[in-house]
């Protein structure tokens, strides 16, 4: 069985040399910089640690996080082969242009510095570039074509914080997001929140009447449904994101179209607000997590005057009453948990299961993502996560952080 000393492993050496006797904290300072990345040679490094994730069960959690560290560590040591990329004006990180900047040979002996850049998915003006800009003040904001490339732009070094939605108060969770999670070994060090309030954009000039077309994230247009049905004869458009909509607006200048967005992309791409607030309902807000590579001192817990949130992933043996047991470590302590979710598991997502008299038959393989108040420096969360070992082939600690208390609050 692993020790609780594994659980509570949550400075690496590489982040502890790196320190130097200052804390890591959320958002931690570092001058900027150009965006580098590393060689095809270091970055299969980490590969070999990130794929680890997901390895067999009861997998040992202070192993996976060394072999990150080491991986890290390697990384910054000694020489280091480094390519700076240019985005250029409105550009967006691609998949393509991290695979592009790994296979760079220019070699510098200056070493890794750690650059003030935090990455979101979407174009500037999205909602997430509004939550990383609230989660990393005065950080250099790294726009991301999808939420995978986000985690290869913190997993490649390319900026040192990610920003990235998991729930939204009338949506739901975003799965895509919690399966990264899994296949990526990096740690949830914060949250925050957004309060999502759309506009109507359009072109300068251009009258609510002239709208033929609203074009919107899918989960925008559901959001806005009843609002935009009172519009007659105006067709909906799904495209990749909000801010993206009011882009394609200004870059084609569509005079019969309109965008669902924030107020913030109207002004980025120049286009008049028509109305405001007009989402179905009005108490509309979106979590979001900030990762990086490195997770926080469990001990900073114990001086902080915010309560801390853990975030885990486990899964449990097929049996009557095995959820029930699970849950049931946490609420002997006294212990809230804030949030749930079950996912079946990508790599084996069906088993065999006893139905009793009727033999075996197949079933769902879950993995369950638990929130819950208390830090790893909690005795009462120590002994909570001892005896959920007992009972989970595999246990992961997602991240231990501060509490966002101020939900959908600007500012």
């Amino acid at each position: 069985m692993q020790t609780m000393q594994a659980l509570l492993t949550s400075a690496s050496p590489a982040a502890s040399g790196r320190r130097q006797g200052s804390k890591l904290t959320r958002c931690q300072a570092a001058p900027l910089g150009t965006l580098e990345a590393p060689t095809s040679l270091q970055s299969a490094a980490v590969e070999r640690a990130t794929n680890g994730a997901t390895a067999g069960p009861r997998q040992n959690v202070a192993a996976a996080a060394a072999s990150s560290s080491l991986a890290a560590a390697n990384l910054r040591g000694g020489r280091r082969a480094l390519q700076s990329v240019s985005l250029g004006p409105g550009g967006v990180l691609t998949s393509d242009i991290i695979a592009r900047a790994t296979g760079a040979s220019s070699v510098t002996d200056e070493g890794y510095h750690p650059i003030n850049r935090v990455a979101y998915q979407g174009v500037p003006g999205a909602y997430s570039e509004m939550a990383a800009l609230k989660a990393c003040p005065g950080w250099e904001p790294l726009p991301c074509e999808q939420f995978e490339t986000a985690f290869q732009a913190l997993t490649q070094w390319m900026a040192e914080r990610a920003t990235l939605p998991v729930e939204n108060s009338l949506g739901g969770s975003i799965h895509a997001v919690y399966d990264l999670l899994l296949r990526y070994r990096l740690h949830i060090v914060g949250e925050v929140s957004v309060a999502v309030r759309h506009c109507l954009l359009a072109l300068p000039g251009v009258e609510k009447g002239d709208i033929k077309r609203v074009l919107s994230h899918p989960q925008a247009l559901a959001q806005t449904d009843s609002y935009t049905r009172r519009m007659p004869g105006v067709v909906r458009e799904a495209v990749d994101d909000t801010a993206g909509a009011a882009k394609l607006i200004m870059e084609n200048e569509w005079r019969d179209a309109a965008a669902v967005a924030s107020r913030r992309a109207g002004e980025l791409y120049g286009l008049n607000v028509l109305d405001e607030d007009i989402q179905d309902m009005k108490d509309n807000v979106t979590r979001f997590v900030v990762l990086s590579r490195d997770p926080l001192v469990a001990t900073d817990a114990l001086a902080s005057t915010v309560p801390y949130k853990t975030s885990i992933v486990f899964s449990l043996q097929e049996g009557p009453g095995m959820l029930f047991k699970a849950l049931s470590v946490f609420a002997l302590r006294d212990i809230d948990m804030t949030k749930i979710e079950s996912r079946p598991m990508r790599a084996n997502p069906l088993i065999l299961s006893d139905s009793g008299g009727n033999g075996q038959q197949r079933s769902f393989n879950y993995l369950f993502y638990i929130d819950f108040v208390g830090s790893l420096a909690d005795p009462q969360a120590q002994n909570a996560l001892r005896h959920l070992q007992e009972i989970a082939p595999f246990l992961r600690v997602l991240g231990s952080y501060p509490m966002d208390t101020h939900l959908g609050r600007q500012g």
